[in-house]
C-alpha cells in the first residue's frame, strides 16, 4: 500500500533520444575555428536551435582551454549540451557534463578486397522480422516537428512547414511545400536525394552536404525541385 507521504516523494523519469550535432576540433583550434567561421559564412543559421556535443578526443586541452574554445562557439551562437573525448579532472559542474555512451552515425563500411578464409559453414541464424525500410507521414509537419527515420525513406504527403525538420536515412519526397530542413543519407548514402514540389526549404543536406537557403536562386526556389550529390556537391535543379 502507498502512503500520501511516498507519492509525493516519487518522481516519474521518462528516457528519450534527440539528434546533436558533434563538432571534433582539431590542432591548431584558431585554424579550425578560421575553417568553422568560412563555413558558417555559407551555412548560416544551420547551428540555430541545434543541441551541439563537443568532441574534444583529437586535442588536449587543459579547463582554461576548454573554457575559451566555449566561449569562442557561443560567440558563433554555438550551444554546448556536453562534451567529449575530455578528462574528466579537466571539467566541473560549470561546464557542460561529460557524455560517454554518444553513438555515432553508422556509415558504410568499405568493401574487403582479400579472399575470405574458408571456415566452417555457420548454423542458420534465426528468421527475424525485418525494421520498416520507409515511413510514410500522411499529415503536414507542424513547425517544431522532428521526424527521424534512420531506417531508409521518408514520404510526406503533404507540407512541412518552416521551423520543423526531417532526418531520414535514406531519400526525402515532399508531395507539398518544404518550408523546413531536410537531411537525407544521415547514414552514409551519398546516393541519396531530396525531392519537393515546391521548393522553400531552409537548409537541404545529403550525407553531411549543405546548402542553405541563401543559396535559392529564382529557378529553384517555390519550384518542384530534386537535390543529389555529385562529386560532393550538392546539386539542386528544378524538376518543371
Amino acid at each position: 500500500m502507498t502512503s500520501a507521504s511516498d507519492a509525493n516523494n516519487s518522481i516519474r523519469f521518462c528516457i528519450r533520444s534527440y539528434i546533436a550535432f558533434v563538432l571534433a576540433p582539431q590542432a591548431p583550434i584558431i585554424d579550425w575555428l578560421a575553417q568553422l567561421d568560412n563555413w558558417i559564412k555559407t551555412s548560416a543559421g544551420f547551428f540555430a536551435d541545434r543541441p551541439v556535443v563537443l568532441d574534444l578526443g583529437a586535442v588536449k586541452l587543459g579547463q582554461p582551454g576548454i573554457r575559451h574554445l566555449l566561449g569562442q562557439l557561443s560567440e558563433r551562437n554555438i550551444r554546448v549540451v556536453g562534451i567529449e573525448g575530455a578528462d574528466p579532472a579537466q571539467l566541473d559542474p560549470s561546464l557542460p557534463p561529460l557524455l560517454t555512451s554518444g553513438r555515432p552515425s553508422e556509415r558504410p563500411q568499405a568493401a574487403e578486397t582479400t579472399a575470405p578464409k574458408r571456415e566452417a559453414p555457420a548454423p542458420a541464424a534465426p528468421v527475424q522480422t525485418d525494421e520498416p525500410t520507409s515511413l510514410l507521414i500522411e499529415c503536414p509537419v507542424r513547425s517544431g516537428q522532428a521526424i527521424y527515420f534512420p531506417n531508409g525513406d521518408v514520404t510526406v504527403l503533404g507540407s512541412v512547414a518552416s521551423g520543423s525538420e526531417i532526418v531520414a536515412g535514406g531519400s526525402i519526397h515532399v508531395y507539398g511545400t518544404l518550408r523546413g530542413r531536410a537531411m537525407a543519407g544521415t547514414k552514409g548514402d551519398g546516393r541519396a536525394r531530396i525531392f519537393c514540389r515546391k521548393n522553400e526549404a531552409e537548409l537541404l543536406a545529403i550525407n553531411g552536404y549543405y546548402r542553405t537557403a541563401e543559396d535559392w536562386d529564382d529557378a529553384i526556389r517555390s519550384h518542384a525541385i530534386q537535390s543529389w550529390l555529385e562529386n560532393g556537391v550538392l546539386k539542386v535543379a528544378p524538376l518543371d
